[in-house]
């Protein structure tokens, strides 16, 4: 996404079409005949430069599916607590030029404040978010101090980012994905008709550890140099498969479905790559591991993760360190095996949404929210008649959609299912959008 500066209001929510995938507005969908020639080629020589040196400059939002809510004056902080990375080329090519234009200024860096869409109501609190580089050139927060109190009555709500530079210039507003609030994790067996609370195969989790429900005790399972951590200060987001059984590990044909305790499981670092062993998902009870429950896994759940194939072996945390630990028989009772804290695990589906745009080429300082979501493209007909239809959020009429260096044609005149034509090219080229 290319930005000239212009600001626009957001628009409404899209609609959901085929597929689920969200559908643009009408007013998304239609746009505007070709440029003047002038300003076509003015735009053109700007998107030649970004397609050879790409400054891209992408927000990356972590956070839970579901937020426990406080009652009375008890604060449940967010756990994990959303965090915010920052990455590309971008961000230090846009420093560096106001770092140009505002002579004087010493400590320039990015600044931000993170809290809940107030809907209208004065119940938002918001935090202040100082941005740590990171030895991969990441900067990186997180809010771990934000609750949902039980004076507000929304069972879902988002997540707002205002970003901006030290010198007080704006660089937009970004939200998260819709967070279901629950009043406290489900004690009952979960049925699978409940789908919302429920955790599929293929989707993304966070596991934590917290000794004695202390908050200053938790721990987070994360991935540092190759190796996994218990974390006090960041998190990291796994892909939960269920796996065949029966397979060995070097097969391990992944399956749909939800995950259910006694399931095998394998769990995938997203950021890195990384994997652990087979597991088999038990639930814990009064930190016992219960062999013989098959139940799904619902949010917030405690569950341990024993070593498929092993003699009672369980994942573990020993301060900072990962390990195994031995679980012992229940001599009256064969289907428990007791367990020490700190394999003992809680489980929370996770989100991410990424916001991916380049300020190179502004001149001016206005926000470059809201940025467009693509979600989907699909290609219908062939030739002259090729057609594009781009899926997504955050569209307006005043986008302009570029293959490469050749901006895209609407039809005229304009109608609610116009899709941009498909120029001819003779090599793949790049999708950029321009407001």
């Amino acid at each position: 996404v290319l930005s000239d500066g212009k600001a626009f209001p957001p628009l409404p929510p899209c609609q959901a079409g085929h597929g689920g995938s969200p559908r643009i507005p009408a007013q998304c969908r239609t746009g505007r005949a070709r440029s003047n020639p002038y300003q076509t080629n003015l735009l053109r020589d700007g998107v030649r430069r970004y397609l050879q040196l790409p400054a891209d400059q992408t927000v990356l939002i972590l956070h839970a599916k579901v937020a426990q809510k406080s009652y009375g004056n008890e604060k449940r902080f967010f756990c994990p607590p959303p965090c915010v990375y920052l990455s590309g080329p971008g961000w230090k090519l846009k420093q560096e030029q106001i770092k140009a234009r505002d002579l004087g200024e010493a400590d320039f860096r990015v600044c931000g404040y993170m809290g809940l869409d107030s809907m209208g109501s004065s119940l938002m609190e918001t935090q202040k978010l100082s941005f740590e580089e990171q030895p991969d050139a990441k900067g990186f927060s997180c809010a771990k101090a934000l609750y949902i109190s039980d004076a507000d009555k929304r069972k879902h709500f988002r997540l707002v980012l205002k970003l901006f530079f030290s010198n007080g210039q704006e660089i937009g507003t970004f939200h998260s994905k819709l967070i279901k609030v629950i009043s406290k994790p489900s004690q009952k067996k979960q049925s699978l008709k409940n789908t919302d609370l429920c955790i599929s195969s293929g989707s993304k989790v966070s596991l934590f550890n917290r000794l004695r429900s202390q908050t200053i005790s938790t721990r987070y399972l994360s991935v540092e140099g190759g190796a996994f951590i218990a974390s006090a200060r960041q998190w990291a987001a796994f892909t939960l498969h269920l796996a065949d059984e029966h397979c060995t590990r070097s097969e391990f044909p992944l399956r749909e479905g939800y995950i259910r305790y006694g399931s095998v499981v394998q769990l995938i670092c997203t950021a890195t790559g990384i994997t652990l062993p087979p597991l088999i998902i038990r639930k814990v009870t009064k930190q016992y591991a219960m062999l013989d429950v098959d139940e799904p896994i619902s949010q917030l759940h405690k569950c341990a993760f024993q070593f498929q194939g092993s003699d009672r072996m369980y994942l573990c945390l020993s301060t900072e360190k990962v390990i195994q630990f031995q679980a012992s028989p229940c001599p009256k009772e064969a289907n428990r095996e007791l367990l020490n804290d700190g394999s003992c695990w809680t489980i929370i589906g996770t989100e991410t949404v990424e916001y991916t745009f380049s300020e190179s080429l502004a001149c001016v300082r206005e926000p470059v929210s809201p940025v467009p979501l693509i979600t989907a493209l699909q290609l219908t007909g062939g030739g002259d008649v090729a057609m594009l239809e781009v899926q997504g959020e955050y569209f307006h009429a005043h986008l302009k959609v570029w293959f490469g260096d050749v901006e895209c044609m609407f039809s005229s005149p304009l109608r609610c299912s116009q899709e941009p034509q498909v120029p001819r090219v003779c090599c793949p080229r790049r999708l950029c959008l321009r407001q």
